[in-house]
């Protein structure tokens, strides 16, 4: 068990992954403030948060992790697991607390939904408790029959197995989504952002945290390169270990930046692995529903050899989201002399081929493209981070998550240059529409609202479009 960094308990952990990320200037890794809330939940217009969480169930329980890094000792500065490959996956439990703020649920509930607050809410990781490890996901040349009792692993397997059956358990949908972060991070930022993206999905089935071994160094970008993809055989394991072992109907991904090369990598190996198979022969029983990248720095033309080898075979829709105002792409570009797959083509001065725009409309109900340029928020900062920083993004990722609306239901637009979707000004309004179509109780409560005002409902905000 890891658990030397307890914070005091603040509030119950029923607020596990309510409030996120923080802004000091020198920020502990353990620490982050809550981004912007999705502006699709219009100050609680929509709120998929449950008004009461029973003790026992989602989200006291805490944030599932799975993790390739090496743990840590009592003589490392890391708390938890160091930032190096430890060359089989780990299984275990985050319990996250406020960091300051001794709020009750019913606060955090409506609090976290507003689209203007007045404060910062940070939340932190408090424990972390390590199941062992994932038996089957051991090289074949570890012999564990060989070491010492103390030596040898605790198989997690089984436990893991369990928890997420007891997160499944506990809603309607039983779907599992998985992040996978990007580059130059420690092992608590992927627990921390999969927390915040588990609390504005409503503690919706179950969430796992995927932490491969990055180097929270700018120096690091090689390195965590050839890591994200050397470590694709972990992930594909754990999608096997979660079709075959667990109540799962649907498992969802969500990478981000230099993780998005593992996903694709992890897909690619399912697409060879089951060329020629029936379907009721194939390694995963289940299937992969949402595959979504964000901010991907994969060189684009690697993108196409994997569609060559059918990774759209194995996912039931890909979406791509892509930016011109990506200063780390740009910077990936630079080092690389390869465009990069979330850039927006002619970023690098070459415009979008024939072959690409045909292949793109031929796909087009498998794969899809999204432009984040006049999304709001989605140019903050380095433009990388946008599905946290914007409203309009973060909204569109996490409704094509909980409702599984496609693009065009979603109220996004294709462009008419290109066959790329982006967002028109009333892009909040047509999402809500969509929503009325899947929600019947969001129906009623947007109707009634609209009689009330005797107008369309419209955020509280200080910027709107």
């Amino acid at each position: 068990m890891l658990n030397r960094c307890r914070l005091p308990s603040l509030v119950p952990t029923v607020l596990v992954g309510v409030l996120l990320f923080a802004g000091c200037k020198s920020p502990p890794v353990d620490q982050i403030d809550l981004m912007p809330a999705p502006d699709v939940y219009g100050d609680g217009l929509l709120n998929p948060l449950p008004e009461a969480p029973e003790p026992g169930t989602a989200p006291h329980n805490g944030i599932l992790f799975v993790t390739d890094r090496k743990p840590s000792t009592e003589k490392d500065k890391e708390k938890f697991y160091l930032n190096e490959p430890g060359y089989a996956l780990r299984a275990g439990l985050a319990e996250i607390q406020f960091g300051e703020k001794d709020f009750t649920w019913e606060m955090a509930r409506e609090v976290s939904l507003l689209k203007s607050r007045a404060d910062r809410f940070p939340i932190k990781i408090s424990t972390v408790e390590e199941w062992g490890v994932i038996e089957d996901t051991l090289p074949f040349w570890v012999d564990t029959e060989v070491l010492s009792e103390a030596e040898r692993p605790q198989d997690a397997t089984p436990e893991f197995v369990a928890a997420v059956n007891g997160q499944l358990s506990n809603t309607k949908k039983k779907h599992v989504y998985i992040y996978v972060h990007g580059y130059k991070v420690a092992f608590e930022n992927p627990i921390l952002v999969s927390a915040e993206l588990w609390h504005f999905l409503g503690y919706n089935g179950a969430f796992i945290a995927y932490s491969w071994p990055s180097t929270p160094s700018k120096f690091a970008y090689i390195k965590d390169s050839d890591t994200s993809v050397g470590f694709a055989r972990d992930l594909r394991l754990l999608l096997e270990l979660l079709a075959e072992q667990t109540d799962v109907e649907k498992i969802h991904i969500i990478g981000y930046s230099n993780g998005t090369r593992l996903v694709l990598r992890v897909l690619e190996q399912l697409a060879l692995k089951n060329q020629g198979r029936p379907e009721d022969r194939r390694s995963l029983n289940v299937p992969i529903g949402n595959v979504i990248l964000v901010g991907s720095d994969l060189d684009r033309n690697t993108f196409g050899i994997y569609i060559a080898d059918g990774i759209l075979d194995v996912v039931q829709h890909m979406t791509v989201y892509i930016s011109p105002t990506d200063k780390a792409l740009g910077l990936a570009r630079f080092l690389t002399h390869q465009e990069r797959l979330g850039e927006t083509w002619g970023a690098g001065g070459h415009a979008m081929h024939p072959a690409s725009r045909k292949a793109m409309l031929d796909l087009q109900d498998r794969l899809s493209f999204v432009n984040v340029s006049e999304a709001e928020g989605s140019a903050k900062g380095k433009g990388h981070g946008y599905f946290r920083s914007s409203p309009w993004v973060s909204s569109d990722v996490l409704m094509t998550l909980y409702y599984g609306l496609t693009p065009k239901q979603r109220g996004l637009v294709m462009q008419e240059d290109a066959p790329i979707y982006s967002f028109p000004p009333d892009y909040i309004t047509r999402l809500w529409d969509a929503i009325k179509e899947e929600d019947p109780v969001f129906a009623a409560k947007y109707d009634r609202m609209k009689r009330e005002t005797g107008s369309t409902p419209t955020l509280n905000m200080n910027d709107t479009r």
